[in-house]
């Protein structure tokens, strides 16, 4: 195994570029379903806007320099190629943090948090917060893929501590949503004497088991029982992409490996369901483009099916509940989110826990000043 950090820059061949628009402008349509309503999947007539705007709209050129701007690189881990940002504070006492997104996200998801975490001071913040970041893409997903074997949370966590190793990092702090609110405190127990703090928006621990005993559930606040109660509304309502993802994931990359107008559709129907407020479309909520550059990173790497495999097709690894590392752990709950503290603290050493009323799933996307100052105002204490 080799060392060895590559610089990497994309630049994606104008090929790729020329036969998506192909694929897009002969895109064979269902017919809609009665009422054309988000009951169904995502809206035909929705849809065709937004693919309307994908081809003569969106300009992946600008969007790739966008990414561009900041250093990239690639090195191999355990066996896998990895791709990660690696973005330096111009202050001499930042302190390294490692950044996880999760499913259907990609790196794209903290472009916007990047300059202010580095560099506070451009931006209106003290510069004693300031950060150097890393930002890997997961094993399997966009620049990272694919995959030849299984990756279970912890083989992840283990190859992001050595990833920080390799970049001379002894000491640092990590954070993440989604998938990596799952491998952000592994990181912790991987490294406990290395991580200096664990920041997760979303929650930090597995989600309680249903049904709850009636003492259980009289013991809960109303904004307890509100989570629980849209815990069971998911289990039963939402839960068919992860019984794909976590059975078929081969048979249904097949479909949205080739067509981009699929894959945009199973990304974007996550986004309407946990975005904030939920009647909102999404691309009112997030920039479009924005949208589109994350459905691209799948699409151009033809990573959908590694991605729905090593997120959710392990489901012994994601079922086993942790010891507690004992690193001070933050959690910032958005109103979409549905952590309950008492649950996640058998888990973890929570030292900050921070319930809001607004925003969704996707904190950096959705409220990316809000999650800069939570995690700020975490780590400033454990510098």
């Amino acid at each position: 195994m080799s060392n060895e950090i590559q610089s990497f820059r994309l630049d994606i061949p104008q090929q790729q570029l020329d036969d998506l628009r192909t694929r897009l402008d002969n895109a064979r349509w269902p017919a809609a379903l009665p009422g054309d309503g988000w009951d169904t999947g995502v809206p035909t007539g929705y849809l065709r806007e937004l693919v309307d705007h994908w081809r003569t709209g969106y300009d992946w050129r600008a969007e790739e320099a966008k990414l561009n701007a900041h250093e990239q690189f690639t090195t191999e881990i355990d066996g896998q190629n990895i791709h990660f940002l690696h973005v330096r504070s111009p202050e001499p006492t930042a302190v390294p943090l490692l950044l996880t997104h999760g499913w259907p996200g990609s790196v794209a998801e903290f472009l916007d948090l990047i300059g202010p975490l580095t560099d506070p001071r451009a931006h209106g913040g003290d510069p004693a917060d300031a950060f150097h970041v890393v930002i890997p893409s997961l094993p399997g997903f966009g620049f990272s893929g694919p995959v030849t074997e299984g990756w279970s949370v912890r083989r992840i966590a283990e190859a992001w501590v050595e990833l920080m190793t390799r970049l001379g990092y002894e000491r640092f702090g990590v954070q993440g949503g989604d998938i990596g609110a799952a491998v952000s405190p592994e990181v912790g127990r991987v490294a406990p004497d290395r991580v200096i703090g664990v920041h997760v928006n979303g929650g930090a621990g597995s989600f309680p088991q249903l049904p709850l005993s009636a003492q259980d559930m009289a013991s809960l606040t109303d904004l307890e029982r509100d989570r629980i109660a849209r815990i069971e509304a998911f289990m039963n309502e939402e839960f068919g992409y992860i019984a794909v993802q976590s059975t078929r994931p081969q048979t249904l990359a097949y479909g949205l490996v080739d067509s981009p107008i699929g894959q945009l559709a199973w990304i974007l129907d996550k986004f309407r369901e946990w975005t904030h407020p939920r009647e909102t479309l999404p691309d009112k909520i997030i920039d479009r483009n924005r949208l589109l550059t994350n459905v691209m990173i799948y699409w151009l790497t033809g990573t959908a099916g590694s991605a729905g495999y090593i997120g959710y097709a392990q489901p012994a690894q994601w079922g086993v509940v942790p010891a507690n590392s004992g690193v001070p752990t933050g959690v910032l709950v958005l109103a979409h989110d549905v952590a309950i503290r008492r649950f996640d603290e058998a888990e973890n050493t929570i030292v900050r826990w921070n319930d809001v009323d607004r925003g969704g799933h996707f904190a950096a996307l959705e409220e990316p000043e809000l999650l800069t100052t939570d995690v700020r105002e975490f780590f400033a204490a454990l510098r």
